[in-house]
């Protein structure tokens, strides 16, 4: 069985370390000892079989649900102790309608108490350096799926954040919305830098935009595969006919179609 933590030199070295990681609902067993190393600076995509336990993962290495046993650490810290981002599929749950999209993006600030001045001063420059072209003058109401969700995922780095959860923030859009946001990410992954995680159900968008694909299989969930996707970024449209991204996602199906069949 495929370890869940690659050997020295394959990757770089852990951000977040996972160690004998359980959960229950009710009877179902949906981890139970569960292993993984996430390595720091790269984007993780997680896929796997429906209700295999991929949000919960990343619930739980948050600290949004509770783990019924185990161990997660950041660098050999506690999540008390670290700066994290989480952006929620729901987007239009996520922002505040009552506040324009500079005030939803500054709002972790506020509420970390940050000085009024230093808060607008830190919210232009994310929007600056990232060269995102929106009104931010405008409600939430105003702006399509895709402007609001990008507002989101900024709201989330604007913390500067050590690693940034993702939990199908695409699904909810329209398809030329999706690959509009599938470039903005990447080219907010490249500009930050950021440890990012991502649940995806969709195959081809967790390979286009990973560094490593955690391939679950059914609960009890264990590390079916950790392939490395070595395309080069920025990726493109090209890149999704290249060989070695068609061999990739191709070893990445046989293996959710494996674990699907065992189920």
């Amino acid at each position: 069985m495929p370890s869940a933590s690659l050997k020295v030199g394959d990757i770089k070295r852990p951000h977040v370390t996972i160690r004998g990681l359980s959960k229950k609902f009710g009877k179902t067993t949906i981890y139970e000892n569960f292993d993984l190393d996430i390595p720091r600076g790269e984007l993780i995509s997680v896929f796997g079989p429906n209700g295999c336990g991929k949000s919960t993962l990343i619930n739980m290495i948050a600290g949004l649900i509770p783990v019924d046993a185990g161990q997660i650490l950041f660098d050999g810290m506690q999540l008390s102790d670290i700066k994290f981002g989480y952006v929620f599929q729901n987007y239009r749950e996520a922002l505040f309608p009552w506040m324009r999209a500079f005030d939803n993006i500054a709002y972790p600030l506020k509420m970390m108490k940050v000085p009024a001045a230093e808060r607008k001063a830190r919210t232009e420059r994310l929007v600056a350096h990232l060269g995102v072209k929106l009104d931010l003058n405008m409600f939430p109401y105003q702006m399509s799926g895709g402007q609001q969700q990008l507002v989101s995922i900024m709201r989330a780095l604007v913390v500067e954040p050590e690693i940034l959860f993702l939990d199908e923030p695409f699904s909810a859009l329209d398809y030329e919305m999706t690959l509009f946001m599938r470039e903005q990410l990447q080219k907010l992954f490249m500009e930050s830098g950021t440890t990012m995680v991502l649940v995806s159900h969709d195959l081809e968008e967790a390979v286009y935009l990973a560094d490593h694909v955690l391939l679950l299989s059914r609960n009890p969930a264990r590390v079916a595969d950790f392939p490395a996707v070595t395309a080069p970024r920025p990726r493109t449209d090209a890149t999704l006919s290249e060989s070695e991204f068609v061999t990739t996602k191709a070893h990445c199906l046989e293996v959710f179609q494996r674990e699907v069949r065992r189920g």
